[in-house]
């Protein structure tokens, strides 16, 4: 009966979805925040849910963190607060989110005869999708309000008269503002533009479909309030994220603007090789299929559509060097209905399910052989194993921790926004005068710049691959 069942494509596609999420819920609960990235969103999260501070995000205590909008800040502060503070809580509005889209998607799936769970299938052993179903990041909350953007278009324009789509178009905008600020235009309205322009008919259908005045009200009321209040708690804000964030970020090489870490220089064009990386094998399928039917692609309205949203995002990013693979997310859903569109026409189903589960089974792998088993513990890149072997908030909460020179945001984050930074050797002084006995953090490329007359009085009590922790004696 059951080997009857795995015959039926549904089957397989249910049980993969079902396993894959699970799995990745475990991941969620049980992988510890990494940093930088990560560890950095979900302690600016815990620091907003521990001061009451919600209009302006903080990257320290007092420091305003202006690189970013706040909602992805909110949901993982919102769930601090009926979850408690933890990875799993710091994680879950990006899961949730991700499965509200499958959800969303797989209903569009099954009303043209396709499986519900299809679009789940093939977002979840899509690299970039599966990562980002449960990570501490302004991605997953951006690229799911792009997404309902892009739908709520669609379906307002397929609508005999005007729907709620037409108001929630303007929601998300509204919400994709709060995300990740501009960007939310850049990436979904140029699209819909030259989807109008292929067929200029189209522009009297949008003027006529679409409450463009209240629309526009609708995303003033989301977006503009926070934008207000936070240059009066942190003037300049505007200044930096729209003009720094959003312009010299992309144009200029190695800007040496950024507040909150090191500016990434990739070669021009890098983002086509994050597309083809991690949206694999998907990608390399849609582009076979897109070559292929080359000459009649703009011709289908729904295809053309899914093409401008597809490609207008790596288009835009192509001639910009400071790109992390985490900018093509808002296309794994383009790339999904494409690869729906063309389902019928693929014969070897199972081959196709095989090629795309590998990417899942290597993680579950990788999980189960390695690191449930403790062996990664000393090389991954957080501090929270060494600050638990501490017991920093326990029988040692009396003993003050310390880094040199730079605080991480794990070691923030796990010992409850305790950790304080010594800046420079002089402060060692007048911290000794005042504490007994301390525990001192440093990377372990930095010892050697800690004074000697310091290192004489500490002993090494934890360390792992990058970094050292000393104890007074």
């Amino acid at each position: 009966m059951i080997a009857d069942k795995f015959k039926n494509n549904s089957y397989i596609l249910y049980i993969s979805v079902i396993i894959i999420i699970l799995f990745r819920l475990l991941l969620t609960y049980s992988i510890p925040l990494l940093d930088k990235t990560e560890a950095r969103y979900a302690e600016i999260a815990r620091i907003m849910w521990d001061t009451n501070e919600w209009i302006v995000p903080q990257i320290d205590y007092g420091v305003p963190f202006m690189a970013k909008p706040p909602l992805s800040t909110w949901l993982s502060a919102v769930s601090y607060i009926i979850f408690g503070i933890n990875e799993f809580a710091s994680r879950l509005p990006s899961l949730l989110l991700n499965v509200l889209i499958l959800v969303i998607t797989g209903k569009i799936a099954k009303k043209t005869g396709m499986s519900f769970y299809l679009p789940g299938f093939i977002l979840l052993t899509m690299p970039e999708f599966l990562i980002h179903t449960g990570v501490v990041s302004t991605d997953t909350a951006f690229s799911f309000c792009t997404t309902m953007v892009m739908i709520a278009f669609w379906k307002t324009m397929n609508s005999p008269h005007k729907t709620y789509w037409n108001y929630l178009f303007f929601v998300f905008l509204g919400l994709g503002l709060l995300a990740k600020g501009p960007l939310v235009l850049m990436l979904t309205l140029p699209p819909i533009f030259l989807w109008c322009v292929l067929d200029p008919k189209r522009f009297k259908e949008l003027f006529s479909k679409f409450s463009i005045i209240i629309g526009t009200l609708i995303v003033a009321v989301i977006a503009v309030p926070w934008y207000y209040l936070a240059e009066q708690k942190a003037p300049g804000f505007l200044d930096y994220f729209i003009i720094g964030e959003h312009y010299k970020r992309f144009v200029e090489s190695g800007w040496k603007g950024d507040l909150y870490g090191r500016p990434k220089s990739q070669p021009l064009g890098m983002i086509w090789l994050f597309m083809i990386a991690f949206g694999f094998p998907w990608v390399q399928i849609v582009f076979y299929k897109l070559w292929k039917n080359r000459k009649t692609i703009l011709k289908n309205s729904w295809v053309a559509f899914l093409v401008l949203w597809l490609f207008w995002t790596p288009i835009f990013f192509t001639l910009s060097r400071n790109i992390l693979h985490t900018y093509m997310l808002p296309i794994t859903v383009p790339i999904m209905f494409l690869m729906i569109y063309y389902w019928e026409d693929f014969k070897s189903k199972k081959q196709i399910f095989r090629v795309a589960l590998a990417f899942p089974l290597i993680v579950f792998i990788a999980y189960f052989a390695v690191f449930a088993t403790g062996k990664l513990n000393n090389y991954m890149n957080t501090d929270k194993y060494m600050l638990e072997n501490l017991k920093v908030n326990s029988e040692n909460k009396q003993i003050p921790l310390f880094y040199w020179k730079e605080k991480s945001y794990s070691g923030q984050f796990y010992s409850n926004g305790k950790a304080q930074l010594i800046k420079n050797e002089t402060q060692f002084d007048s911290i000794f005068k005042i504490h007994k006995k301390i525990f001192l953090v440093t990377l372990k490329k930095k010892e050697h710049e800690i004074p000697k007359k310091v290192t004489d009085q500490m002993v090494l009590t934890e360390s792992n691959y990058k970094t050292s922790i000393f104890v007074s004696k």
